[in-house]
């Protein structure tokens, strides 16, 4: 499994506060073609438990801790996003399982394609079969 990780450009200003930049086709490999953020959440929530069939996504914790569970049908990870620098890059057919560290914790997603509940891949079992049989195909 690779997993990616990007650095967010981050410029501190003495006393001002720090400004956190990153760019599409640039720093993110593709382009941004929706935004949304979840927030509000308590902590030991789990949220996700899904794959996409092709939809890309950067995911970055701008305030908090979230762990995010991945599985890509053979091996499974996680990757902490507790600094707000940090991005991490979601591939398609990867399950996804986000986890609040800290109660209020911010999860920003920024993703290549418009919102389409038939790219959802909701049953885990359904997921390893999409696996396996994509295994087969190469």
């Amino acid at each position: 499994m690779i997993i990616q990780t990007i650095s967010i450009k981050s410029v501190t200003a003495a006393g001002m506060g720090t400004l956190s930049v990153f760019e599409a086709e640039r720093d993110v490999p593709f382009a941004v073609k929706r935004i949304y953020y979840i927030h509000g959440a308590p902590e030991g929530v789990q949220r996700g438990g899904h794959a996409h069939k092709q939809l890309r996504q950067l995911l970055w914790c701008p305030y908090g801790s979230i762990l995010i569970r991945l599985d890509d049908g053979h091996e499974k990870a996680e990757v902490l996003l507790n600094d707000p620098a940090k991005g991490l890059i979601v591939e398609h057919n990867m399950w996804r399982e986000m986890l609040w560290q800290k109660t209020d914790s911010v999860l920003c997603v920024a993703a290549d394609s418009y919102y389409d509940a038939d790219d959802y891949i909701r049953d885990y079992e359904e997921f390893r079969r999409a696996v396996q049989a994509a295994g087969t195909e190469d």
